[in-house]
């Protein structure tokens, strides 16, 4: 997952139609990795811009933030947790996770990092959206179901939005995937885009129910 590669694009922009409430828009924050980051692709190609369009058009109000690091872990986003959120956020996207599955990190090392960020945000009051990653198969059955069970058991205990599989339709489709069979094309995140948009306005409409 772009082990070498350190591309930090952080950016906030306004994507706007109608307003969302009277309080203005509501500020996202995608706290991730390369998919995140949209490693390989034109910045309004990537997830967070296209996700930023889709709200629009739906007539969400929002402000994207863009915290998604190539290579990064799920230690890296909970080091660097209290900077993305020095602007502010309404409401988080977390997506990490498969740098630790490729670098056969210990389950419970991530676990852990997970629920460091989780707890983090819902002591701000900040409604989260954790979208989980499925460790590769040949890391051994008990590796795979550690990993795997991690997204779905922190959800619960944070009462957090699951979206179980972040690559939902498009991994290991190679018309949807870049050359390295790994990060979505165009395409491929139009689908994942389209398949998360009704968990990102679930999340959406949680903004503000815990200040």
């Amino acid at each position: 997952m772009a082990f070498f590669t350190l591309f930090l694009a952080c950016s906030a922009f306004s994507v706007g139609a109608q307003e969302q409430s009277a309080g203005g828009p509501v500020r996202i924050l995608a706290l991730g990795d390369s998919l995140t980051a949209g490693y390989g692709l034109p910045a309004q190609d990537g997830f967070v811009a296209q996700l930023g369009d889709a709200l629009a058009a739906a007539g969400h109000d929002v402000v994207m933030i863009d915290a998604g690091v190539s290579g990064d872990t799920t230690a890296g986003g909970l080091s660097r947790l209290d900077w993305a959120l020095a602007g502010g956020a309404d409401v988080a996207i977390i997506e990490l996770g498969a740098n630790d599955a490729l670098r056969g990190i210990d389950p419970a090392s991530s676990r852990a990092n997970l629920d460091g960020i989780l707890a983090a945000l819902g002591g701000r009051g900040i409604p989260a959206l954790l979208a989980g990653i499925y460790a590769p198969r040949n890391l051994g059955p008990e590796y795979v179901a550690a990993f795997d069970a991690m997204y779905p058991e922190l959800a619960a205990e944070h009462d957090a939005i699951l979206y179980p599989f972040f690559l939902e339709g498009v991994a290991a489709d190679p018309t949807l995937n870049q050359g390295d069979g790994i990060h979505p094309n165009p395409r491929g995140v139009v689908i994942i885009v389209e398949n998360m948009l009704p968990d990102v306005i679930a999340l959406i409409e949680r903004a503000g129910e815990g200040s």
